[in-house]
């Protein structure tokens, strides 16, 4: 049995970085992001940075478990309707999903490296690499 959803209002403030938002049923999503965030205490820029290929949590496979065990599922929809008034995000990102409706398939996937390059109080940098 198919549902059908009605939203009255919706309203997203910001929407950023491989971020989907889906009004309506569709049959598969693909949400993917990577970011390089490098914080640091000089305002430095040093233009051999920014190369994801550099960092191997870029481009390690993720393992996906299979689905192995038999899965029964028993549902009533009394209503063929599902009705919400008003729904109000303050942001959507990296590689998130706002979907109104149905969807048969989802895979979302985001990597972020955060390095943060502090300052001694000798002067000499330290990298920290989260």
């Amino acid at each position: 049995m198919y549902r059908t959803s009605k939203v009255d209002s919706l309203k997203v403030d910001s929407s950023a970085l491989s971020s989907v938002i889906q009004i309506g049923d569709s049959t598969s999503i693909t949400a993917f992001t990577r970011a390089i965030a490098v914080q640091r205490q000089k305002e430095l820029f040093y233009s051999n940075e920014g190369n994801f290929n550099s960092f191997p949590i870029f481009s390690f496979q993720l393992p996906i478990e299979p689905i192995v065990e038999p899965i029964t599922i028993g549902s009533t929809s009394l209503h063929p309707l599902i009705q919400v008034g008003s729904i109000d995000i303050s942001g959507v990102t990296s590689a998130a999903v706002l979907h109104i409706g149905s969807s048969c398939q989802f895979q979302g996937e985001s990597r972020t490296l955060h390095i943060r390059q502090l300052e001694h109080t000798n002067g000499n940098s330290e990298n920290n690499v989260e």
